[in-house]
This record gives structure tokens, sequence and C-alpha cells, in this order.
């Protein structure tokens, strides 16, 4: 009876990790991918209509090339100057809404990323999430067998707190690959 519980927490413990860094990996790519909508923005049908009237009216100053038709020249220049700082304006505006709104889709993703962790570390606390081969992990075997029990048959039995740690440190690196 005792094998086959060994055998069947092992089994667990196989699957475990891989999802744990699949779920880590997840969250990482949710993470940076806010960050770049954020850094990025988005334009709306206003900013393009302002942008493609400004393009507009400084084309039709510059083809005002005449000293007769230098008032008409600067007329829709100081048209396109204003329709600028409207634009930068409404640029400005916008973007706190767009920032504001990033944030709190960050924050909640942040909590939910915290609550994960730590529903994860409460249910493989001293439990190993994988067995891995002293020999491939022989200065670190300690380290990531930390509140698992050490070592077993020539394996290390990895910790949840290691593994989280060492899946973060994976996910941001994938993550770097594909920028």
């Amino acid at each position: 009876m005792g094998e086959e519980e060994t055998l069947a927490q092992h089994r667990s413990s196989s699957f475990a990790a891989p999802l744990i860094l699949l779920l880590v990996l997840a969250f990482q790519f949710a993470s940076k991918w806010l960050d770049q909508l954020k850094k990025r923005g988005a334009r709306s049908d206003k900013e393009i209509q302002l942008r493609r009237e400004i393009k507009q009216l400084l084309k039709e100053a510059s083809s005002f090339s005449q000293p007769s038709t230098f008032a008409q020249a600067a007329k829709l220049k100081r048209l396109a100057t204003a329709k600028e700082k409207e634009l930068a304006n409404y640029q400005e505006s916008h973007s706190k809404e767009i920032h504001m709104s990033y944030d709190l889709y960050l924050r909640v993703l942040r909590i939910l990323k915290v609550v994960i962790y730590f529903v994860l570390i409460c249910w493989f606390w001293r439990a190993p999430v994988a067995a891995i081969s002293q020999q491939l992990v022989q200065p670190f075997g300690k380290f990531l067998s930390w509140w698992t029990g050490g070592q077993s048959k020539n394996n290390v039995m990895v910790g949840i707190i290691p593994w989280l740690i060492l899946s973060t440190r994976v996910s941001k690196f994938v993550c770097g690959l594909f920028k």
C-alpha cells in the first residue's frame, strides 16, 4: 500500500512541474502583453482624423509659395498649429485613461498571480513537485530540495518554492526572446 501511494504521488508531481511552469509562463506573457499595450497605446478615430487634417492643412500651406498667397499660407499654418494643440490635449487626456485602465489590469493580474502562487505553495508544501537526477543538479541539490525531504534513490526532490523561482526565471528569459 505504501508503494502505491508513493507511485501515485510521483505521478501527480511529474505532471505538476510542467503545469506550474506553463502557468508561470502564461502569467509572464500576459504581463508582458499588457505592458506592451500600455506603452504603445491605442489610436482612436478622432486622433487619426486630427492627424489627417493637420497633414492636409500643412500640405495646402506649402502649396502656396507665391508672395501674394502668403496670408493664406500663414492662416493655414495657424490652423494646423491649433489642430496640433487640440491633438496634444486629446492625446494627454486619452493616454491618462488608457494608462489607468492598463494599471488596473496589471494590478488585478499581479493579485491573481500572488493568490495562485500562495495556493500552489500551500498545496505542495513539503511535497516534491518534481524529481531530478542528482547528477544533473550536483551543486544545487540542497537548494532545490528545500522543505521536501531531500533525496530519494539518487534523485533530488524539487520543492515548490525553488520550482516557482526557477520557473519565473525561465519564463522571463523565454518572454525576452519574443520581443
